[in-house]
This record gives structure tokens, C-alpha cells and sequence, in this order.
């Protein structure tokens, strides 16, 4: 496996690449044309070594792979969920093929209502329906209502190459404030005492914020009361965060209490809508100087449509690369770009800490699935699927919680370092806690 994408990063973070790289690793046993265990294994590896302050140690491979596909593992009372809805995925059209999010019932909603479709309408009629539309068309009507929808395309190599002239992670001093150390409270762990505000849902957000909650912060996650999180998603991702309901336009002040004692806010939704709610980096760093936001998004820039892991693959060229007969669309073994958005960004947000305990300031960290998806589609690929391998039998590590009386088991945390703990603690159920620190 080659060191040059972890290289790469350790460089973005100012962390000791030679040190990283003398780490002993081997395949990540991942099916792929691409090399998503590369990106998985580097992503992993490069959240273990900033949030430890560059002290390394090698996940291990076959926990990687399982980390990547922890909804496959995943029983909640004995139960494997569906990941994903019967209005989600691949829609032959009349001159192509769209990929579909509906995961979430206004998304599905929204689709329905896209295609002039009544609200009760079955995967039949909105087969049916796109394959007399053309790709375009369709992607746009459903855009149009709300929903989530792109053509499947082919590479964009120009594109790509562009993207991949700027960081994978992007870490930027935008005020200027007094230092402020970490608050190091009685525990071990590298972020005990920080105080996180998790305003993230669905995959690479929580997976960050969980990441840093094994690290030993302190994360309150908020979510909209009219809009519930996929049950499953919640139990898959919520490790060790309390999880409360806010409405941040009718409950502005209370909001805005939690940000003002807030180290870290993270921001995973779209940036156009968080800043019409004024939840953008700069009016929250004018609210509290010595904050860190980061944000993350489907694609680059401010105006960001709406986006998945599955809508970027399928825009960018990946659904064509892995497919396994060139008639049908692919993907990539994992939500890859979701995961490893989530490990980068908690990078991002303890090498963003560090500096702003040694220099002081405000810091805005910044990463995106898309540009994810240019490095992935830059790094050396097989000419054929290369096989998954064998996880070997202590490499799925497990764990078993209890839940608001229910059963829940989930994948054990791949991210490592020295000392660090080899568990989760467990999820709290959604919404069940108050919205105060």
C-alpha cells in the first residue's frame, strides 16, 4: 500500500510524515477497482496521529474494512437494518441512469412530488415514470422539489485534477483571539474537556464528532425536532454524544448559549441553508472568538446542493469505474467518502485545537465528499475488481449495549493510538437529553 496519501496528509496537518509512514500496515481487505482501503487505512491512521499530537500506532486492517461497513454489523434487538430505502439508488432512464437519496421521508417525499408523482406512490410507478424521462430532466424536477438526484456520469478528469490542487483538509485562522489550552480534565484522553456541538446528521458528520467523543470530548449533538433521524443511523454513529432537540430558529438565545461555551461546532448541513440561520463560520466565530467550526459538505463552496456519499459517487464517475459490467452502474464496497470525510475532519478539528492552545485565534476547518472523491480517483486503480481478502477472526471486534431496553451491537472503533481506548461508550437515544452543556 503505498505511504504517498498519508504523506500528503500529515504535511496538510503539520504532523511527522516519516514517523507515520515507518507504521506497519497491510491491504485493507476492501473489494474495489479503487484503492478504497488505501484511503480508508490513511484516513484512520491520519485521525489517530493528530488527535494523539503525532504519536502513531497501525489500526488494524481487518477493523478498518469493518469500521468502513459498520452498518452491515450492526443489529439493533437482533435486527440487521435495511441501509437503504426502497426510493434510494440506481433508476434507469431514457437515455441513461439517475441515483436517488430517499432515505429520509421528505427526501422520498420530495422525489414523489418531483416526478408528479401523488404522495403514495410505489417503486413501480416511479420506475416507471423515469424510464420516459431523460436523466437530466429528471434530476432536475426532483432538485427542484427538494429532493436528492444526480445523472450518473463519467469521470471528470479536469475537474479531479483541479480539485486535487487544493487540501483535502482545509485549516484556516479567521480571527484573531487569545490562546487557549485544552482543558485537559481529570481523564487520559487527548480532548478531555472539550466541549463539541454536533450539528450533523446521516454518515461522515457523526462519524467526526464520534471519532472525537472517543478521544474524550464532550459532544452535545442537536438536531431539528420536526425532522428524526433514521433510528439505526443514530445508533450506528452516536457513541459517547448526548443527543438533544433544538429549534434553532425559535430558540435562537438557547443556541446560541451552547455555542458561546463551545470549543468546537460542527456544521454538516447545507452551507447555504446554515447561513440564512446565521450558522456560518464567521457570524459563529463573531459570537465566540476562541471557537473552532468545521464544516462539511457533499461538494465544494458555499452553495453546495443537497448530497450523499451514494449522489457523489454517481456524479463523479465512480458508479461507472465500479461497475461490474459496464451496462449497470456501480459502487464502491463502503460508504468510503462518508467515513473518511468524518475521520479527515477530525483531523482537522484536534490539529485546529492545538493551534489555537499554542497561537490562539479562531479556526475553520473544511473538508467535502467531492474532493475526497478526486483524491480517491487520483490514486493508482486495478484493471478488475481486486478481492475483498479475509478479515481474519479477531479483526471484527463487536460490542454490545443496551439502549432505552434495547440490545444494540455495533463494530468496536478502528481509530487508534497509544493508550487509547479500544471502546466506545455507548450511544444515548436521540433526542433524549436536554440541549445544555
Amino acid at each position: 500500500m503505498s505511504a504517498a496519501l498519508l504523506g500528503r496528509l500529515c504535511t496538510e496537518l503539520g504532523l511527522d510524515a516519516g514517523r507515520a509512514v515507518t507504521a506497519a500496515h497491510s491491504a485493507v481487505p476492501l473489494s474495489s477497482r479503487l484503492p478504497v482501503g488505501e484511503l480508508a487505512w490513511s484516513s484512520i491512521m491520519i485521525a489517530g496521529g493528530a488527535l494523539a499530537s503525532d504519536a502513531w500506532s497501525s489500526p488494524d486492517p481487518g477493523r478498518v474494512a469493518a469500521a468502513y461497513v459498520s452498518d452491515r454489523h450492526l443489529r439493533v434487538a437482533g435486527t440487521a437494518p435495511e441501509a437503504f430505502a426502497p426510493l434510494s439508488g440506481f433508476w434507469r432512464t431514457r437515455d441513461g441512469w439517475v441515483r436517488t437519496h430517499g432515505n429520509y421521508s421528505h427526501h422520498a417525499a420530495a422525489l414523489r412530488a418531483g416526478l408528479g408523482l401523488a404522495a403514495g406512490a410505489e417503486v413501480a410507478e416511479v420506475r416507471t415514470t423515469l424510464a420516459r424521462m431523460a436523466a437530466v430532466q429528471a434530476a432536475d424536477g426532483i432538485r427542484a422539489a427538494g429532493g436528492v438526484c444526480v445523472p450518473v456520469a463519467q469521470e471528470h478528469p479536469s475537474v479531479d485534477a483541479e480539485l486535487r490542487r487544493h487540501p483535502l483538509i482545509t485549516l484556516s485562522r479567521i480571527g484573531d483571539s487569545r490562546a487557549r489550552a485544552l482543558p485537559r480534565g481529570d481523564g487520559a484522553t487527548p480532548l478531555d474537556g472539550v466541549r463539541v456541538l454536533d450539528l450533523t446528521r446521516v454518515l461522515a458528520g457523526p462519524v467526526a464528532t464520534r471519532t472525537l467523543a472517543l478521544a474524550g470530548a464532550a459532544v452535545l449533538r442537536v438536531d431539528p425536532p420536526g425532522r428524526p433521524e433514521i433510528a439505526w443511523q443514530h445508533l450506528d454513529t452516536g457513541h459517547g454524544k448526548r443527543s438533544a432537540l433544538l429549534d434553532a430558529g425559535a430558540d435562537r438565545a438557547r443556541l446560541d448559549a451552547l455555542v458561546a461555551e463551545a470549543d468546537v461546532v460542527v456544521l454538516g448541513y447545507r452551507p447555504s441553508g446554515l447561513a440564512r440561520l446565521g450558522l456560518d463560520a464567521r457570524t459563529l466565530t463573531a459570537r465566540n472568538p476562541q471557537l473552532v467550526v468545521a464544516q462539511l459538505s457533499a461538494w465544494p463552496g458555499a452553495d453546495s446542493p443537497r448530497g450523499f456519499d451514494s449522489i457523489v459517487q454517481a456524479d463523479c464517475g465512480i458508479s461507472w469505474i465500479e461497475s461490474a459490467d459496464g451496462i449497470h452502474p456501480g459502487a464502491l464496497p463502503a460508504q468510503a467518502l462518508d467515513h473518511s470525510a468524518g475521520y479527515l475532519l477530525a483531523a482537522g478539528i484536534a490539529t485546529a485545537l492545538r493551534r489555537r492552545a499554542a497561537s490562539g485565534g479562531s479556526w475553520y476547518v473544511r473538508t467535502s465528499l467531492r474532493r475526497i472523491a478526486a483524491e480517491l480517483l487520483g490514486l493508482s486503480r486495478s484493471a478488475v475488481t481486486t478481492p475483498a481478502g479475509s478479515n481474519g477472526p479477531d479483526s471484527v471486534r463487536t460490542q454490545d449495549f443496551d439502549v432505552a431496553g434495547m440490545r444494540v451491537t455495533t463494530v468496536a472503533p478502528a481509530v487508534t493510538w497509544p493508550g487509547g481506548p479500544e471502546l466506545f461508550a455507548a450511544p444515548r437515544p436521540w433526542g433524549a437529553d436536554a440541549p445544555e452543556w
